[in-house]
Order: structure tokens, then C-alpha cells, then sequence
């Protein structure tokens, strides 16, 4: 036994060098937990979001760990050389990039997201077929309360590579509601009742100021859209759209605006019409 053991090119390990490995070791993580925190400090003074801070401070802590890791090691075996263990992290790193190819790929996605910080939790976002508001992001997927109260899960890759809307990335947005009126009516007046009746409504913005245009014709009506400024968030738009249509409904009876009602003409035939008669 003592021939076998004698016979494999072991490392001398020394009392000394262990304890100074894993002073070293011990020292680096503490030193990765500071680095952390000033990177997640430095971030938010910066204005980044809390969730980007958080992620940005872990990775500075993840990389000053491995250093530590990488440093202890060659202190406690002094034959192990650093290209060694480059070598070894490098051959590693491939094996886990094709073991768990979907799962870097979303952190990668994650980094890369967090790092640009275009959205923050609390943003109302839409994503394919989701929408909601998010309530965290971490590197691999980023969670969605949706506004029907369900929890959707996005992988961090689809919010990188597909079309996302913020809905919140600006305090107020443009809502549009069509209403269709009697061509025989005077249409400028009736733009100007939907107007005041626009600007009157508390949840509506006055700068930008509602507008109503006239859009298109129809056989026996006109389509006046009317456009105004919300708050972004979808509920604010809900609420102001509801009180735009109560007020501008109210307002076209209370002036004799006479909506429209499309009526379309059926020419009857000869056989029709001789069914009809009998």
C-alpha cells in the first residue's frame, strides 16, 4: 500500500499552508461580501433599480469567491500551478455550458437585462400573450403578477430576444375611444361637446389636452375618435376610459348630438320578392 501511494506524484501539503489557505479563503469571502455590498450601494446611487443592484453586487461577490477559491488552493498545494486551474475552471465551464445549456443562457439573459435595467419590479410590462406587473427578477427568470391575479414565470431568454412593452416606461400614456355619429349632424360641434366634456373629466390630463378627429365615414354615420392623456398604469387607463365615455355620452344628450347607427339597404330581387308577396 505504502508502494502505491509512494509511487503517485502527491503534493506536499503542510500544516502551514493549510491554515494559510483557508485564512485566505476566509479573508476572500469576507472581502467578496464587502465588495457586494459596495457594488449594491454604488448601483442604487447610481439609480439603478433594487433588483439590478442586488444581482450586479452577487455576481462581484460570485467572482472575488472564485478568486479566493483559485488563491487557497495554490497556497495549500504549491505544485498546483494557476494555468492548472484555469485549465480545470475552463474544462468545467464547458462541461456545465453543455450540461446546462438553457439554464446559462437564461442567466446570461438575466445579466444582460439587469445590467441595461430597462424595467424594474413594479413596471407593468407585456410579453407575448402576458401581461402584468413584475414583482421580481432574478438571472434566470423574471416573475409577473398578471392582472388577473395569476403568477407567470418568464425565462429571462424570452424577455430578451422577444418585443417587450412597458407600460409604465413613461408616467402617462394615450388612450382612444371611438364613438360614430349622425352625418346630417354638425360633426364640429360635436367635436368641440367631446372635447370640453374630455377635459372635465378629473382622471383625464390636461397637458397633452384631449383631442376629437373625425376618422372615417360610414354609409349613414361619421367615426369621431377621441384621444386623451392617462396616468400609464392600466388601471388608470381603465378608469379614465370609463369616465371619457360616461361624460362624453351624457354631454352629446345633453347638447342633441345625435349618435349614428350604421343602416344597411338589401335589394331585393324578383324571386324575393314574389316569396314575399305570396
Amino acid at each position: 500500500m505504502s508502494d502505491a501511494l509512494g509511487g503517485l506524484d502527491l503534493p506536499p501539503v503542510t500544516a502551514a499552508g493549510v491554515s494559510l489557505g483557508l485564512a485566505v479563503l476566509l479573508i476572500g469571502l469576507l472581502l467578496g461580501q464587502l465588495v457586494r455590498l459596495l457594488v449594491s450601494r454604488a448601483m442604487l446611487w447610481r439609480g439603478r433599480g433594487a433588483s439590478s443592484a442586488d444581482v450586479l453586487g452577487r455576481l462581484a461577490s460570485w467572482l472575488v469567491g472564485l478568486l479566493a477559491v483559485a488563491a487557497s488552493l495554490a497556497i495549500t498545494f504549491p505544485s498546483i500551478q494557476p494555468v492548472n486551474l484555469l485549465g480545470g475552471i475552463g474544462i468545467i465551464s464547458i462541461a456545465a455550458g453543455i450540461a446546462f445549456q438553457t439554464v446559462l443562457g437564461n442567466m446570461f439573459a438575466g445579466i444582460v437585462i439587469l445590467t441595461r435595467d430597462r424595467f424594474r419590479v413594479g413596471d407593468q410590462i407585456s410579453v407575448l400573450d402576458h401581461r402584468g406587473t413584475i414583482v421580481q427578477m432574478g438571472l434566470t427568470s423574471t416573475s409577473i403578477r398578471a392582472f388577473d391575479g395569476r403568477l407567470v414565470l418568464v425565462p429571462n431568454a424570452t424577455l430578451h430576444s422577444e418585443v417587450v412593452t412597458v407600460r409604465t416606461g413613461f408616467e402617462q400614456v394615450r388612450s382612444s375611444v371611438v364613438v360614430d355619429l349622425a352625418d346630417t349632424g354638425d360633426l364640429e360641434h360635436a367635436a368641440g361637446v367631446a372635447v370640453r366634456a374630455m377635459t372635465a373629466v378629473p382622471e383625464v390630463l390636461d397637458d397633452p389636452s384631449p383631442e376629437a378627429f373625425l376618422t372615417s365615414v360610414g354609409t349613414t354615420t361619421a367615426q369621431l375618435e377621441l384621444r386623451f392623456w392617462s396616468g400609464a398604469r392600466q388601471l388608470e387607463t381603465k378608469e379614465a376610459t370609463h369616465a371619457v365615455i360616461l361624460a362624453v355620452l351624457a354631454a352629446f344628450a345633453a347638447e342633441g348630438v345625435e349618435a349614428g347607427a350604421e343602416v344597411h339597404t338589401v335589394d331585393v330581387g324578383p324571386r324575393l320578392a314574389r316569396m314575399l308577396d305570396r
